[in-house]
């Protein structure tokens, strides 16, 4: 059951291990955008979907933030690997910069994020 401020993201069997993530709406920083949540290790991890070289979109294809091995996530545009548990940059042109994370939480076979004061739900 979801928290008091808690959005729900999706139902646990749909975060893969190392495989598709989620995507969801948000408001980040005034604007419009997404987020998603992956599954590494067996911890679900969720950041906003926005590179930390240029400000686009990571996936690929919807969902797809894995590179090939499943051991990074990685900017389809740039190339820029970043470490799930932690969103730092690993390599590439974002070296040093991190992904902004979006708190995240998995309980009774679901996942909820948390918004904080930069990251809100779209409204209704």
């Amino acid at each position: 059951m979801a928290e008091p401020g808690e959005v729900l993201v999706c139902p646990s069997d749909q975060v893969l291990e190392g495989g598709r993530g989620v995507r969801f709406g948000v408001v980040a920083f005034g604007d419009k955008a997404t987020g998603f949540v992956v599954r590494h290790k067996g911890t679900v991890y969720a950041y906003l979907n926005r590179c930390a070289h240029v400000p686009i979109e990571l996936d690929w294809a919807e969902g797809e933030f894995f590179e090939s091995s499943g051991v990074y996530l990685m900017c389809s545009t740039h190339g820029a690997i970043y470490v799930p548990e932690s969103g730092f940059c690993a390599g590439g042109p974002c070296k040093g910069g991190r992904l902004r994370p979006i708190g995240v939480r998995e309980q009774d076979g679901q996942i909820y994020w948390h918004p904080d004061e930069f990251i809100k739900p779209p409204a209704p």
